[in-house]
């Protein structure tokens, strides 16, 4: 039996759903590491406040009085965020007072967008046609900004010449979920998803070739750590 289009799409959904999980759940090996050494060291909190609001605005987008028949869409972003704001507790907790400021203003920043989409989406549009473009087109924008917000450390990976603190789980697990999703977009043509996805995916990509062209950093100098470097902060 030959499966339809639809249904082939609604299978590379679910898978799209796992990797999207994987992708989540990403950091938390880095986040362990935080934990034990009571410091963020010199990991930024940059992917996960992206990552928040990329969740917010797909789960947006996903609501049914904007593009209806996306539940998939709407329940890995819900538990994307979930995740997203327990890494930012986390990592606001173990930062100094320079990186907690950053945290508190990017976060408000975040909710105040959220909140003027809504209501210029609501208030403003009156089709689900135009209220897929607008919020789509703000959705792709951020998931293009969550998927290269690890690179927001690229200077300082190729001046030391060492990919450490570039988290590889999370770019391989960006990578994968950029091409599935890409794929779930072209079964049914989505440009939303298919963008976000596709540019992610070649974002990844880049972040994965820094990881294997400095994967043997150069013999440090003796110098303070790095924890008690942050601990100063």
């Amino acid at each position: 039996m030959v499966m339809s289009a639809d249904n082939i799409r609604f299978v590379v959904g679910i898978i799209g759903n796992v990797l999207s999980f994987v992708l989540f759940a990403s950091p938390v090996p880095t986040f362990c590491r935080i934990i034990k050494n009571k410091s963020v060291e010199e990991f930024h909190p940059y992917p996960y406040l992206a990552s928040t609001m990329n969740c917010m605005m797909w789960i947006f987008y996903g609501m049914p009085f904007v593009h209806p028949h996306s539940v998939l869409v709407v329940t890995i972003n819900s538990i994307g965020l979930f995740m997203q704001l327990c890494y930012i507790s986390i990592f606001f907790f173990y930062t100094g007072k320079r990186y907690r400021l950053q945290i508190v203003s990017i976060l408000f920043g975040e909710i105040v967008g959220l909140a003027a989409a809504v209501a210029g989406t609501m208030l403003g549009l009156h089709t689900y046609a135009s209220r897929t473009t607008v919020v789509g087109i703000l959705a792709t924008a951020f998931g293009i900004c969550m998927y290269g917000s690890p690179l927001t450390i690229m200077y300082k990976v190729i001046k030391t010449k060492s990919a450490e603190f570039l988290p590889k789980t999370l770019s391989i697990a960006c990578f994968l979920n950029g091409i599935c999703w890409a794929g779930y977009a072209l079964l049914k043509f989505d440009p939303y998803i298919l963008t976000g996805n596709g540019v992610g995916a070649l974002l990844a990509l880049v972040q994965l070739a820094l990881i294997v062209i400095y994967r043997n950093p150069p013999p440090k100098d003796e110098k303070p750590s790095k924890v008690e470097l942050q601990n100063v902060v």
